[in-house]
């Protein structure tokens, strides 16, 4: 959840994001332009992977290290990334965003906040456009698994890993849950120091992250089946790299998983 200062101030452009993108992911930044303005709102880095299986972060920016959590995933499974950086509206005074596109919907929205706050813009439908045809182009046509990391720092989360899923009954996602329950535990075995992050997934769990937006009208509505992940700051920030190997792991296995019948 992000703090959103009385005073922001309105972000033009950030000539950094691409050189950023392509030294980070290790593959082209594509700038994306929206209505009128002259530069860039943001960038989508791209790379194809294993035909119809997509992990990607559409909120590289205001969700800290989401894009290089992503992109290590990527590299580790063979999955196809898309990365979009930049596509903030508002930034605060302490150089946060408090207003942005939301990417993979066609939405303008204030991070951490509720549907309430969400606007439909011609501007965030042409960005929205161009995520879903990257995300497409990344998946080689056809998306049969889709996943997509974001971030949150709410207090009554930050123990816990959720998942929302998509084309996943109860069943399946009690597999699925114990398949990162158990991932987790055989790689801290090694890491007394980390913590044991929960795992809720849906529809076996009621998460407080449901992504219900994405399901009516983004990219989740597309796909096959799909997991939207939302990390705490600890997976994300002080014990980033240990979890960025436990999710690659539980990915890798996760794309195979079949529900028992």
């Amino acid at each position: 959840m992000q703090e959103h200062p009385a005073r922001p101030s309105v972000l033009r452009h950030a000539p950094s994001v691409a050189a950023a993108s392509l030294i980070l992911y290790g593959c082209a930044a594509h700038p994306v332009s929206v209505e009128v303005l002259p530069e860039p709102a943001g960038h989508m880095v791209v790379q194809s992977g294993r035909p119809g299986v997509v992990v990607a972060a559409p909120h590289g920016t205001s969700d800290p290290n989401t894009g290089d959590i992503a992109a290590a995933i990527s590299r580790r499974t063979g999955f196809g990334l898309v990365v979009a950086t930049g596509f903030v509206l508002e930034q605060g005074r302490d150089g946060r965003p408090v207003r942005r596109y939301q990417v993979n919907r066609p939405l303008e929205s204030v991070p951490g906040r509720g549907p309430a706050d969400e606007r439909v813009t011609v501007a965030a439908q042409r960005v929205y456009d161009e995520y879903e045809r990257r995300v497409h182009e990344a998946a080689g046509g056809r998306l049969a698994f889709y996943v997509e990391i974001h971030g949150n720092s709410r207090t009554d989360t930050a123990g816990r890993i959720e998942i929302a899923t998509v084309g996943v009954d109860r069943d399946h996602a009690l597999q699925l849950k114990a398949l990162l329950e158990l991932t987790r535990d055989a790689h801290l075995r090694g890491h007394p120091e980390v913590p044991a992050l929960a795992a809720l997934v849906e529809p076996a769990d009621t998460v407080f992250y449901a992504a219900g937006g994405a399901k009516r009208e983004g990219i989740l509505r597309l796909a096959e089946r799909a997991l939207h992940l939302e990390l705490p700051r600890a997976a994300r920030r002080e014990f980033r790299e240990v979890y960025t190997v436990i999710l690659s792991d539980f990915l890798g296995q996760a794309v195979t998983l079949r529900p028992l019948r």
